[in-house]
This record gives C-alpha cells, structure tokens and sequence, in this order.
C-alpha cells in the first residue's frame, strides 16, 4: 500500500506534517541468456574400395568421418582385409591414377559422399632402415675379409698375416669409420619419408646389375680376346706370356692366366641373376665346371713352358681357384 501512495503522490511521504521525497521504487531489468547456437549437423561419408583391376567391391565402411585421413582409411580397410597392411596399399581415385597421400582428408578430396577409391596391392614391403643397414653392412665385411686374410681367400701361408705397412692399417681404419658412420646415421639420425620400399624393387635393382654385370664381362671377354690375338703375330705358333696391356679390361692379366674364362663365367653369372631361371643357373654351374679344367690345363702348360711366370696369377679366380 504504501508503494502505491508513494507512486501516487510522486514519491512523496508526509512525516510530522512535512512533505519527504522517497526515492521511486523501479524493478531492475531481467537479464536474458543468449541464445545457445545450433550446432551443425556433421555429414558422414560412405567409402567404397573397389580393387583397381577387376573393380570387384572389396570394402564397404559406413559412417567415415569427413576429416578421416587416407592413412586411417587404410587402417579401417586393413582390419577387413588383414593380408593387406597399411604401408601395403595404394588407395587412388583412379584405377591408373597415383596414389593418394596418407595425410590426404576426406573431404577435401574431389569426391562426394559416397566415394569410390580404387585399391592396388603394392606387394610385400621392406623398410628403408633395413635396405641401408644391409647396403652399408656388405661393403664393411668384404673389406674386413680382405684386411685379415681369410684362409679361402689368400694362399695358406698368408692366412691371418698383417701386413708391414701402415698405410694399410690406416685404410683399414678409414674405410671402417666411413660404414660404421653410416649404420649409425642409419639407425639414430636419418628420417625417411616413406618408411618402405616394395620387396619386387630389390629385384628390379638386382635386373639392372645383372644387365650391368654381363655386358661389362661381355666386353670384358672380347677384350681378352683381341689381346690374345695381338700377342701372336699372323702365321706364327709363336707362344708368349700375356700381360696387361693399355685396355683397363685387360688388367685382369695380374691376376688370372685365362681372364677370358673368368668374364665369361662372369657373364653367365648376371645373365642367371638377370633370368631368375634354374635351368640357365645349371647351364652356368656346368659351365664354370668345364672351364676351371680349361684354365687349370693352361695355368698348368703357362707354369712348365716359362721359368718366369708370374706366380701370383690364379687360373681362372684371383686368389681362389
């Protein structure tokens, strides 16, 4: 009541028979919450993986985020196809396409939907570290081999000998420091990009040595030949030692006394590692067979017919045979 007289009288209150001005009573305003923002409704994706040659559906995933990456694609994939794992697959938009990163999103990509990837089995796969440690592992044991004189490599008497010179022990040193350098770098410091290399690649390298290998011996051969020609003038039975000459294919002399065999086993040798063939490996055993009874034969007529012969040349394998 007496907030209505107040507010009747304009705020005014008698006391005693003197007018008072009371302050208006005013009702504070009611503070409203904002409104809470609707959230955005997150459209999922369907993928399906079909395989790139016959285009038979081998994955179907229901309800793949958007952000999804194409390597937590492969991870979903993998767990339907465990023969498959991640590092094995090539996910692409195109059956002859390249292959999409693993860091590539969803729905970035020029895809809707419903997307359809194409699915290539890469094939076994080896790891990079594993290709390097095996790379930088060989040259270091065959250069410790030679270093220490191993029994079938140098003759008997030369068996686990050190040699007099310091230069050599100080190679040795060098050339051991430089690998074992690189296995560490291998193992603690190097980060490759792709953590493996398909198995078939190793093979891939293996042809092109082969190839390598057998047309250097091919040359090799022929080379051989020509000196052994000039060693004899034309209509003569002359017999005489054979040495290196200019040719750096004919330095091999040093040696061996039928170099000739040694490039053409040499040559039969990259053509079986070229042809992954067990008939042409069997071919070239046989071969090798009845070419160190050649080259023995030779080495042994060279030995009796010249006093000076050179003693350190093998018949047909330096060092060995």
């Amino acid at each position: 009541m007496d907030a209505l007289a107040l507010e009747a009288t304009g705020g005014k209150k008698t006391v005693n028979g003197t007018a008072v001005t009371a302050p208006l009573l005013t009702q504070a305003p009611v503070k409203r919450k904002p409104a809470k923002k609707a959230k955005k409704a997150v459209v999922f994706f369907e993928v399906e993986i079909l395989d790139a040659k016959t285009k038979d559906k081998l994955c179907f995933l229901d309800k793949v985020e958007p952000n999804a990456t194409i390597g937590e694609i492969k991870s979903m994939f993998h767990k339907s196809h465990p023969q498959w794992y991640p590092a094995r697959q090539s996910i692409r938009l195109d059956p002859k396409g390249k292959s999409l990163k693993d860091e590539d999103v969803l729905q970035h990509l020029p895809v809707g939907t419903t997307a359809t990837f194409y699915f290539r089995d890469l094939g076994a796969q080896i790891s990079w570290v594993t290709v390097f440690l095996t790379e930088y592992t060989g040259p270091l044991v065959i250069y410790l081999m030679f270093y220490f004189r191993v029994p079938f490599i140098y003759a008997p008497k030369y068996d686990f000998t050190t040699s007099k010179h310091w230069v050599v022990h100080l190679a040795c040193m060098c050339h051991s420091f430089h690998y074992v350098k690189r296995l560490l770098e291998t193992l603690f410091v190097h980060r490759f990009s792709h953590g493996t290399m398909p198995l078939r690649n190793i093979f891939k390298q293996q042809i092109r040595l082969a190839l390598i290998i057998f047309l250097f011996c091919q040359i090799g051969n022929f080379s051989i030949h020509i000196a052994l020609r000039n060693l004899r003038p034309p209509g003569s039975k002359t017999r005489k030692i054979p040495y290196p000459t200019k040719n750096p294919f004919t330095w091999i002399f040093l040696l061996v006394s039928c170099p000739n065999y040694t490039y053409e086993l040499g040559s039969w040798l990259g053509f079986t590692l070229m042809t992954q063939c067990l008939p042409v490996a069997f071919f070239t055993l046989v071969g090798f067979i009845q070419m160190t009874v050649w080259a023995k034969g030779k080495h042994r007529s060279y030995l009796k017919e010249f006093r000076d012969y050179p003693p350190l040349r093998s018949p047909i394998l330096p060092f060995i045979l």
